[in-house]
């Protein structure tokens, strides 16, 4: 798990917390894990079938919440995963998704077809992870990585050095940084 994946909510502050498709989807994705290794065992047949049911009821229960979040949702992510994904279909994903769908997002921006407007839009999500991919992407552009350069809620700063879409003065500027930092570490 990386870091960006602790994901801070407001609403938790209030005392709710949002369910968000990632956190949904590794649910669903532990139950059927748990269910291959029912399966794998010697139970009493009364007994097999009983958590046989419980666990589906479980697995499709998260299904429809991952349909609430975003209609369709597992027919969507196969788009995103398929090889015939177009640039322009990730663009009408990102446009139709909702905030909460972390994990269709996240997805789209690891992709190697998103393009830079895309990413632009992906670069302003509050999920970290999804920052953080913009930020490493080949395809983002120099307007989307300067701005990421500037965001102060994570070091973002430091996957923009080093992207090569960055402008040189401000990839020069960024490793410079990097360099005082590494001097001042290695001073104390």
């Amino acid at each position: 798990m990386r870091r960006s994946d602790l994901v801070q909510h407001k609403e938790r502050e209030k005392g709710a917390s949002t369910r968000t498709s990632q956190i949904v989807f590794g649910e669903r994705q532990h139950l059927l894990r748990v269910l291959d290794s029912l399966e794998g065992t010697e139970l009493p047949i009364a007994r097999m079938q009983q958590e046989r049911r419980i666990l589906e009821e479980l697995i499709h229960a998260r299904t429809r919440d991952l349909n609430q979040i975003n209609t369709a949702w597992d027919e969507k992510i196969g788009l995103v995963l398929s090889s015939d994904a177009k640039p322009e279909m990730l663009e009408k994903l990102v446009k139709q998704a909702p905030e909460e769908d972390f994990y269709l997002l996240r997805l789209i921006s690891e992709h190697p077809r998103a393009n830079a407007k895309t990413l632009n839009k992906l670069a302003k999500h509050p999920y970290g992870a999804i920052r953080e991919n913009v930020a490493r992407h080949p395809n983002a552009d120099a307007s989307t990585l300067t701005w990421l350069s500037r965001d102060r809620s994570q070091p973002l700063w430091y996957l923009v050095a080093f992207n090569p879409n960055t402008p040189t003065p401000l990839q020069r500027r960024l490793r410079d940084r990097l360099k005082r930092l590494g001097e001042n570490e290695a001073s104390k």
